[in-house]
Protein backbone atom coordinates (compact mmCIF):
# COMPACT_ATOMS: atom_id res chain seq x y z
CA UNK A 1 0.00 0.00 0.00
CA UNK A 2 1.52 3.43 -0.98
CA UNK A 3 2.18 6.18 1.76
CA UNK A 4 -1.55 7.97 0.86
CA UNK A 5 -3.40 4.78 2.16
CA UNK A 6 -4.06 4.01 -1.63
CA UNK A 7 -3.65 0.47 -3.28
CA UNK A 8 -2.05 0.39 -6.68
CA UNK A 9 -2.76 -2.61 -9.17
CA UNK A 10 -1.82 -2.68 -12.35
CA UNK A 11 -2.82 -5.31 -14.34
CA UNK A 12 -0.79 -6.36 -18.08
CA UNK A 13 -1.86 -8.40 -20.79
CA UNK A 14 -2.87 -9.07 -24.38
CA UNK A 15 -5.99 -8.40 -25.87
CA UNK A 16 -8.21 -11.33 -25.42
CA UNK A 17 -6.86 -12.74 -21.79
CA UNK A 18 -9.91 -11.34 -19.91
CA UNK A 19 -7.94 -8.59 -18.42
CA UNK A 20 -11.05 -6.10 -18.36
CA UNK A 21 -13.04 -8.79 -16.51
CA UNK A 22 -10.40 -9.20 -13.47
CA UNK A 23 -10.27 -5.60 -12.88
CA UNK A 24 -13.97 -4.95 -13.27
CA UNK A 25 -14.32 -7.77 -10.45
CA UNK A 26 -11.40 -6.12 -8.26
CA UNK A 27 -12.95 -2.52 -8.38
CA UNK A 28 -16.40 -3.74 -7.46
CA UNK A 29 -15.12 -5.78 -4.73
CA UNK A 30 -12.68 -3.02 -3.59
CA UNK A 31 -16.21 -0.37 -3.46
CA UNK A 32 -18.03 -3.13 -1.78
CA UNK A 33 -15.79 -3.32 1.20
CA UNK A 34 -15.68 0.58 1.30
CA UNK A 35 -12.86 2.19 -0.57
CA UNK A 36 -12.88 4.83 -2.75
CA UNK A 37 -11.93 3.44 -6.26
CA UNK A 38 -10.69 4.66 -9.59
CA UNK A 39 -9.95 2.50 -12.78
CA UNK A 40 -8.33 3.32 -16.10
CA UNK A 41 -8.26 0.91 -19.25
CA UNK A 42 -5.63 1.10 -21.77
CA UNK A 43 -6.74 -1.33 -24.80
CA UNK A 44 -3.84 -0.67 -27.72
CA UNK A 45 -4.60 -3.11 -30.60
CA UNK A 46 -6.27 -5.10 -28.14
CA UNK A 47 -8.24 -7.13 -31.24
CA UNK A 48 -5.33 -7.73 -32.71
CA UNK A 49 -2.85 -9.18 -29.32
CA UNK A 50 -1.55 -5.78 -28.49
CA UNK A 51 -0.95 -4.89 -24.98
CA UNK A 52 -3.75 -4.44 -22.61
CA UNK A 53 -3.49 -2.93 -19.20
CA UNK A 54 -6.02 -2.26 -16.15
CA UNK A 55 -4.50 0.65 -13.26
CA UNK A 56 -7.23 0.21 -10.45
CA UNK A 57 -6.43 2.33 -7.46
CA UNK A 58 -8.27 1.77 -4.27
CA UNK A 59 -8.09 3.80 -0.67
CA UNK A 60 -9.74 6.00 1.60
CA UNK A 61 -9.14 9.01 -1.35
CA UNK A 62 -7.84 8.77 -4.67
CA UNK A 63 -7.18 11.50 -6.42
CA UNK A 64 -6.88 9.91 -9.84
CA UNK A 65 -7.26 6.91 -12.07
CA UNK A 66 -3.90 6.36 -13.51
CA UNK A 67 -0.46 4.89 -11.36
CA UNK A 68 2.58 6.42 -11.80
CA UNK A 69 5.90 4.84 -12.92
CA UNK A 70 7.44 3.20 -9.90
CA UNK A 71 4.07 3.42 -7.94
CA UNK A 72 2.67 -0.12 -8.45
CA UNK A 73 1.88 -2.08 -5.40
CA UNK A 74 1.06 -5.15 -7.64
CA UNK A 75 1.87 -5.77 -10.92
CA UNK A 76 -0.91 -8.58 -11.60
CA UNK A 77 0.79 -9.86 -15.29
CA UNK A 78 -1.26 -12.28 -17.89
CA UNK A 79 1.75 -12.81 -19.73
CA UNK A 80 5.10 -13.30 -19.55
CA UNK A 81 6.73 -10.36 -21.84
CA UNK A 82 3.74 -8.05 -20.50
CA UNK A 83 6.08 -7.99 -17.51
CA UNK A 84 8.81 -6.46 -18.79
CA UNK A 85 7.35 -3.80 -20.72
CA UNK A 86 5.13 -2.82 -17.52
CA UNK A 87 8.34 -3.04 -15.10
CA UNK A 88 9.20 0.53 -14.45
CA UNK A 89 5.59 1.00 -13.06
CA UNK A 90 6.23 -1.18 -10.02
CA UNK A 91 7.22 0.09 -6.61
CA UNK A 92 10.43 -0.76 -4.91
CA UNK A 93 8.71 -3.16 -2.90
CA UNK A 94 5.93 -4.00 -4.80
CA UNK A 95 4.51 -7.36 -5.41
CA UNK A 96 4.97 -9.54 -8.81
CA UNK A 97 2.64 -11.97 -9.99
CA UNK A 98 2.79 -13.52 -13.51
CA UNK A 99 1.23 -16.37 -15.16
CA UNK A 100 3.85 -18.56 -16.77
CA UNK A 101 2.63 -17.88 -19.86
CA UNK A 102 4.00 -16.64 -23.65
CA UNK A 103 1.88 -14.95 -26.60
CA UNK A 104 4.10 -14.39 -29.19
CA UNK A 105 3.68 -10.60 -30.77
CA UNK A 106 3.22 -10.17 -34.56
CA UNK A 107 6.62 -8.83 -34.88
CA UNK A 108 8.19 -12.30 -33.57
CA UNK A 109 5.91 -14.52 -35.58
CA UNK A 110 7.24 -11.71 -39.04
CA UNK A 111 10.71 -12.47 -37.52
CA UNK A 112 11.06 -8.51 -36.92
CA UNK A 113 11.75 -9.31 -33.48
CA UNK A 114 12.80 -12.29 -31.22
CA UNK A 115 11.12 -13.42 -27.87
CA UNK A 116 13.07 -12.37 -25.16
CA UNK A 117 14.81 -15.40 -23.81
CA UNK A 118 14.84 -15.89 -19.87
CA UNK A 119 12.04 -13.39 -18.68
CA UNK A 120 11.35 -15.38 -15.73
CA UNK A 121 14.70 -16.17 -14.47
CA UNK A 122 15.00 -11.83 -15.01
CA UNK A 123 12.17 -11.68 -12.92
CA UNK A 124 13.40 -13.51 -10.51
CA UNK A 125 16.69 -11.58 -10.31
CA UNK A 126 14.57 -8.43 -9.50
CA UNK A 127 12.07 -9.57 -7.48
CA UNK A 128 13.25 -13.01 -6.00
CA UNK A 129 9.73 -13.59 -4.15
CA UNK A 130 7.59 -12.75 -7.36
CA UNK A 131 5.14 -15.47 -7.38
CA UNK A 132 4.57 -17.42 -10.76
CA UNK A 133 1.57 -19.27 -11.78
CA UNK A 134 0.99 -21.88 -14.42
CA UNK A 135 -2.42 -20.75 -15.15
CA UNK A 136 -2.98 -21.83 -18.43
CA UNK A 137 -2.29 -25.87 -16.64
CA UNK A 138 -4.43 -25.32 -13.80
CA UNK A 139 -6.97 -23.64 -16.25
CA UNK A 140 -6.94 -27.06 -18.11
CA UNK A 141 -7.32 -28.82 -15.05
CA UNK A 142 -10.90 -27.18 -13.84
CA UNK A 143 -11.94 -28.28 -17.47
CA UNK A 144 -11.89 -24.07 -19.07
CA UNK A 145 -8.73 -22.79 -20.43
CA UNK A 146 -10.72 -19.50 -20.56
CA UNK A 147 -10.71 -18.44 -16.62
CA UNK A 148 -6.92 -17.75 -16.36
CA UNK A 149 -8.05 -14.76 -15.55
CA UNK A 150 -10.11 -15.43 -12.69
CA UNK A 151 -7.27 -17.80 -11.53
CA UNK A 152 -5.27 -14.99 -11.44
CA UNK A 153 -7.24 -13.15 -9.35
CA UNK A 154 -7.81 -15.70 -6.90
CA UNK A 155 -3.81 -15.75 -6.32
CA UNK A 156 -4.40 -11.41 -6.05
CA UNK A 157 -7.26 -11.74 -3.93
CA UNK A 158 -4.47 -13.15 -1.36
CA UNK A 159 -2.26 -10.57 -1.42
CA UNK A 160 -4.93 -7.70 -0.57
CA UNK A 161 -6.78 -6.78 2.04
CA UNK A 162 -10.35 -7.75 1.10
CA UNK A 163 -12.10 -10.96 2.23
CA UNK A 164 -12.51 -13.84 -0.60
CA UNK A 165 -16.30 -13.65 -0.15
CA UNK A 166 -16.31 -10.64 -1.63
CA UNK A 167 -15.35 -11.56 -5.04
CA UNK A 168 -17.03 -14.73 -5.07
CA UNK A 169 -20.57 -12.13 -4.54
CA UNK A 170 -19.56 -9.95 -7.25
CA UNK A 171 -18.24 -12.69 -9.90
CA UNK A 172 -21.87 -14.46 -8.98
CA UNK A 173 -23.48 -10.62 -10.25
CA UNK A 174 -20.90 -10.40 -12.28
CA UNK A 175 -21.50 -13.45 -14.32
CA UNK A 176 -23.85 -15.15 -16.49
CA UNK A 177 -25.09 -17.96 -14.84
CA UNK A 178 -23.77 -20.79 -16.60
CA UNK A 179 -20.26 -19.22 -16.20
CA UNK A 180 -20.42 -18.98 -12.33
CA UNK A 181 -19.72 -22.20 -10.99
CA UNK A 182 -16.30 -22.83 -13.24
CA UNK A 183 -15.36 -19.28 -12.65
CA UNK A 184 -15.84 -19.80 -8.21
CA UNK A 185 -13.92 -22.77 -8.84
CA UNK A 186 -11.34 -20.96 -10.86
CA UNK A 187 -11.19 -18.30 -8.19
CA UNK A 188 -11.11 -20.87 -5.49
CA UNK A 189 -7.81 -23.17 -6.62
CA UNK A 190 -6.13 -19.44 -7.17
CA UNK A 191 -6.43 -18.57 -4.10
CA UNK A 192 -4.84 -22.11 -2.89
CA UNK A 193 -1.96 -21.09 -5.30
CA UNK A 194 0.86 -18.99 -4.12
Amino acid sequence: MSANNVTNVLIVGVGGQGIILASDVLSKVAGRVGHEVKKNEIHGMAQRGGSVSSHVRFGKTVSSPIIKAGEADVLLSFEQLETIRYWPYLSAKGKVIVNDHKILPPAVFTGQQEYPPDILQQIKECVPDAVFVKGDDVAGKIGNPRVVNVILLGVLSKYLDMPGEAYEEVLKESLKPKLVDINLKAFRQGRSLG
